[in-house]
């Protein structure tokens, strides 16, 4: 990781993407303070799981993703974490490792802050302490949505879902295709598939004429058919 020089958090847009907004003046300086920023290249690990973390990792820019490893020992993604969110907050505030790592998908740029600010808040401030409380239910909230969707969704439905996901959220570059490119294990990961199952996927989509490929990267070339297989309609 590479320390940089950064903003103050009292004039960062970025907070207003998660619960820092709710922090008055005086809690903003404290953490602007005392916060470091870091650049992190591509592939460089965030935190590692069974890290005891002593602060929370603020994304300003960039992509990670969030794994836990399994009794077998592969390494299975459970979240994409982008720009406005907050890593490692629960392990922090019930005081235990986390259960999860985060390594980078592209280069990135987060704000590290110590937790004893962080809790200080919490105890503070009671908006503050709500919307920490209801960001972490939207996070349970998905998790509970990725656990029905693979009980009850098809690949090919989960597919075209991560799909437009990574579409809305990352945008495209100048060629059309999506600004993120995950390897398909990854994404099969994701999907809570086969890396095979996941290939033919994408093959049949591509044929359908719904997407198309250039190795990692996907452009999609259908939107409507690939929210009505979503949406199995």
């Amino acid at each position: 990781m590479e320390i940089y020089k950064d903003d103050r958090c009292e004039n960062c847009l970025v907070r207003q993407l998660n619960a820092l907004k709710s922090l008055n003046k005086d809690q903003l300086k404290r953490i602007s303070d005392s916060k470091v920023s870091k650049s992190i290249k591509k592939g460089e690990s965030i935190f590692e799981e069974g890290e005891k973390l002593k602060g929370v990792f603020c994304v300003r820019n960039g992509v990670s993703k969030l794994s836990k490893m399994s009794d077998n020992g592969k390494d299975t993604n459970t979240k994409i974490a982008t720009r406005g969110e907050i890593l490692g907050q629960r392990c922090v505030i019930i005081k235990e490792k986390t259960n999860l790592s985060a390594v980078a998908v592209n280069d990135m740029e987060v704000c590290y802050i110590p937790k004893v600010h962080l809790l200080e808040s919490i105890n503070d401030n009671p908006d503050f302490a709500k919307a920490i409380l209801l960001q972490m239910a939207k996070n349970l909230k998905v998790s509970d949505n990725v656990n029905v969707n693979i009980a009850q969704k098809t690949v090919k439905q989960r597919l075209a879902e991560a799909l437009l996901h990574f579409d809305k959220n990352f945008g495209i570059d100048a060629e059309g295709f999506i600004a993120m490119t995950l390897t398909r294990e990854e994404i099969a990961n994701i999907l809570g598939t086969a890396k095979e199952t996941c290939i033919r996927a994408l093959t049949s989509f591509k044929k359908q004429g719904w997407i198309s490929t250039d190795r990692k990267r996907i452009k999609i070339k259908d939107q409507k058919a690939l929210l009505k297989l979503a949406e199995n309609r």
